[in-house]
């Protein structure tokens, strides 16, 4: 397409052809590509290393062909580079597959002269792959951790090591079954694979505009509905998709305008949807997919850490909706937008009824194989994959065959259009997160090559002298850098396998707790400034500035950023299972954490007290809901609770105590 000086554009039918062609393209290989994983969780046929090279090789094509399709027209050398790499990655992932066994048995820790040449330009797709799908920072890392493993010699100290050669280093990224095509990149291609293609196919169905009708129709009996309406479709749609930039853009794209036009300022719009779509990672019964990977890196039941992060996901949920609540007091006026033209703007859907059957029956179904009938995960996402298809496509249908004056061949047509449809979205999104996950997959064996794990504890307990909240801070800022805004359960994977050991082996923290505390601290990367890519995604969407957005993320995301101390002071909110210790623990926690909320977000000027001494009550409620959710001692915390509940009713009950300055903001 080019633009003339005047007028609308003008298209070139060379360039409409081939938009149309490789958007054809991109439909086709993905419909191949979910064949061939809903077959491997069928037959299971194949070892799971050798189907882990389909999967990633297969991810690249479709990742590759989607930017091509984005592409500008004149961007021919960047064009061809991409192809490319497409060719490059299908071949050797295609060659690995093929030489499957003499790699895995006959050639262990070698390999042919012409195979390191290949290893090698598919080491550097994945590398140029990355960085244009995560940017510099992580592709950084990469290259990084490369450099450790071939110069560790010349670092001195602990960190250093006797060095790996170039052709080791070649062999472990890509032709023995580690690195690239290693452990965790196996897990997302068998476990976390067909829950995307779950959450695709709910998109291609309407559960997206379902899950906003229903928030936009709570939103009507709530003065801070609109703001609220946003926090609980992140959630939802967050849960399942498993990447906060996706997130922030998918539902961002509608309720950062909403809540602007309601009166919100942009910054706490963008910043609202920032922390809502990074919660929505730690929401079960999905847990973005990292619930699976923890499950199958402690190997204990995906059970037993879908009630292990219940409370936590309650505390985060009730603190930022009461966050929200007190933002939008502050800033809406009465009346607000118009929900019901937001909700006409949507489409209508079907009876609310036939919705929850179409939608609820695959999410029971989902709830039942793994939660009650114990089966694998593999197994239970296939049969939701699958149930979901028979009910979003097959209600319709009969609907329509049922009714006088339906047109049922018009809407088999439909029905087949959304199916394709949610077979495409859930490949274009899977592809980026099987790129990086490869990359994540590199990094974690080459260190683990290195000795990296074990002497970054020590290095760890040494900083810190020794003492535990010395050493976790220190493992907090650490998973922060290394979260870099990675999918949630690349970010969870890397901090895990590095970070983890030292919780546990040094301090004996509990394993669940020290990867509920990793897992956290890495989600957390996506609000926090420098990087903070969820708040770039929603700054851009609100037109707003990226600090300011940031400090609004902050601020109702800081219980969050508390919360992993939690884990390991307090285990038993993550260890305890259903009882009356983890449920007390956890309400103390949820007061807590709504505490410091309230001391965040409350009008300006608490008791009556002019600025700047209004800060130093509002640092009094910090201060009470941080002992609260970290003292180990429960009486202690018991005492914070009460204290701060006393003072938050003499705030707003009170007459002469209630809080002034409240006033409507704008932009």
């Amino acid at each position: 397409m080019s633009d003339t000086e005047s007028g609308p554009p003008v298209w070139s039918p060379l360039e409409f052809r081939r938009d149309h062609l490789l958007n054809n393209l991109v439909t086709i290989v993905a419909l191949l590509f979910w064949g061939r994983i809903v077959l491997y969780a069928y037959l299971q046929n194949a070892p799971r290393a050798k189907y882990a090279t389909a999967f990633l090789g297969g991810g690249i094509l479709i990742y590759v062909l989607r930017e091509l399709y984005e592409l500008e027209a004149d961007a021919r050398i960047e064009r061809f580079g991409l192809w490319l790499c497409a060719a490059v990655g299908v071949g050797v992932s295609g060659y690995v597959w093929r030489n499957y066994d003499v790699l895995e048995t006959l050639r262990v820790g070698y390999a042919l002269e012409h195979e390191y040449t290949l290893g090698a330009v598919f080491a550097l797709v994945v590398l140029y792959l990355t960085y244009r799908a995560f940017g510099a920072a992580f592709a950084g890392v990469v290259v990084l951790t490369i450099g450790y493993a071939l110069f560790g010699e010349s670092i001195p100290g602990l960190m250093g090591h006797g060095g790996i050669g170039e052709r080791q280093v070649i062999n472990v990224l890509t032709m023995e079954f580690d690195g690239f095509f290693g452990s965790i990149t196996q897990i997302v291609a068998a476990w976390v694979a067909l829950f995307l293609l779950y959450a695709g196919l709910m998109r291609g169905f309407g559960a997206f505009e379902l899950i906003m009708r229903l928030s936009f129709r709570t939103a009507k009996y709530l003065r801070s509905g609109v703001a609220q309406s946003a926090v609980v479709s992140s959630l939802i749609i967050g849960s399942i998709n498993g990447a906060q930039t996706a997130n922030a853009a998918m539902t961002g794209s509608f309720t950062i305008p909403l809540m602007k036009e309601s009166g919100m300022r942009r910054e706490s719009a963008g910043g609202i949807e920032a922390v809502a779509s990074s919660g929505g990672q730690i929401m079960p019964p999905v847990m973005g997919a990292a619930a699976f990977v923890m499950a199958s890196l402690l190997d204990v039941g995906y059970v037993d850490v879908l009630i292990a992060g219940v409370i936590p996901a309650l505390v985060f949920y009730v603190s930022v909706a009461i966050g929200v609540h007190y933002m939008s007091i502050k800033q809406l006026p009465e009346g607000g937008v118009d929900l019901e033209a937001r909700i006409a703007d949507l489409d209508a859907g079907y009876h609310p009824v036939v919705e929850a059957v179409r939608f609820g029956v695959p999410f029971a179904v989902l709830l039942y194989t793994l939660g009650v009938a114990q089966w694998t995960v593999i197994s239970a996402a296939l049969y939701t994959c699958l149930t979901m298809i028979l009910t979003g496509a097959g209600i319709p249908v009969a609907l329509a065959l049922a009714r006088d004056g339906s047109d049922p061949v018009a809407t088999i047509r439909q029905v087949g259009r959304d199916t394709v449809s949610g077979f495409k979205f859930g490949a274009i999104t899977v592809a980026p997160i099987a790129i990086i996950i490869a990359a994540v997959n590199g990094i974690v064996d080459l260190l683990n090559a290195t000795g990296m794990p074990g002497k970054l504890s020590l290095a760890l307990v040494g900083i810190a002298g020794g003492v535990m909240l010395f050493t976790i801070v220190l493992a907090m800022i650490i998973c922060l850098i290394l979260g870099l805004g990675m999918p949630t359960v690349a970010a969870y994977t890397i901090v895990a396998l590095l970070i983890a050991p030292t919780l546990t082996g040094t301090f004996d923290v509990p394993n669940l707790a020290a990867h509920f505390f990793v897992f956290y601290a890495a989600i957390l990367s996506g609000i926090t400034p420098p990087i903070a890519i969820a708040v770039v995604v929603t700054a851009g969407i609100a037109e707003s500035n990226f600090w300011r957005t940031a400090l609004e993320a902050l601020k109702l995301g800081v219980p969050l950023f508390v919360l992993p101390f939690t884990f390991v002071y307090n285990p038993e909110i993550v260890t305890g299972g259903f009882n009356v210790t983890t449920a007390a623990s956890g309400a103390v926690v949820l007061l807590g954490a709504v505490t410091i909320t309230h001391g965040l977000n409350c009008a300006p000027r608490p008791f009556g007290i002019p600025s700047p001494l209004s800060y130093a009550a509002r640092a009094v409620y910090v201060a009470l809901g941080v002992l609260a959710m970290v003292w180990p001692m429960t009486m202690p915390r018991v005492g914070a609770v009460t204290i701060a509940v006393l003072l938050i009713a003499a705030q707003t009950q009170m007459p002469r105590f209630r809080n002034v300055g409240a006033v409507p903001g704008g932009d």
